[in-house]
This record gives C-alpha cells, sequence and structure tokens, in this order.
C-alpha cells in the first residue's frame, strides 16, 4: 500500500509556477493553481520531455517542446499527446507538501 511522503515545504511552492522533484526517482512536478497545490508526472507522454519547464495554463501544463497540454487536476492529454499524465494525490501536513505515489 503506498503511503504519503514527503515532497517539498508548502512555501517552496510559488502560485504559478513549478518545482521539480523525484521521489524513489519518479520525476514530479509540483504547483500550486488557485490556491491547491496539484502534483503530477514530470514526463511528458508525447516525447519524454520535462513538464516542468513548461508553464500553467489555467488548470493546464503546457509542454515547452511541442505544446501538449495536460490537465493537471486529471491528467488528460491534448493533441499531439494521446496519453495522459499520472496524477498524484497530496496533502498538506504542518508546512510540508506530501504525496502519494500510484499504489
Amino acid at each position: 500500500m503506498a503511503e504519503f511522503v514527503f515532497a517539498s515545504k508548502v512555501t517552496d511552492i510559488v502560485d504559478g509556477q513549478i518545482l521539480a522533484i523525484s521521489i524513489d526517482e519518479t520525476p514530479i512536478a509540483l504547483a500550486r493553481i488557485d490556491g491547491h497545490i496539484v502534483a503530477f508526472g514530470d514526463v511528458c507522454s508525447h516525447d519524454d520531455g520535462t513538464l516542468a519547464e513548461g508553464e500553467i495554463d489555467g488548470d493546464c501544463i503546457v509542454c515547452p517542446r511541442h505544446g501538449a497540454r495536460f490537465n493537471v487536476f486529471t491528467g488528460k492529454a491534448t493533441f499531439p499527446a494521446a496519453h495522459p499524465i499520472p496524477i498524484y494525490e497530496t496533502k498538506i501536513v504542518g508546512e510540508n507538501v506530501e504525496v502519494k505515489l500510484a499504489e
């Protein structure tokens, strides 16, 4: 059973910016959108590039390489990507952000 693990301090995640981290060799991106901290896979399903270098546009991360968009709440992809990205559950514990990797 997957457990929540420390990902970052809450103060390290700035609204509208992306923080790239790694948990157990899994690349993860953290972002704060409208007060919600989200965690998603930091690998574009279209070309394996890092999404953390992209930009947040509304509720999507835009891949900097080919413009594929992924909803950071659902993982849903748009053209040219055909496959979603993983979304990870987050929770705030004191001043820390914790992430639960998929089981």
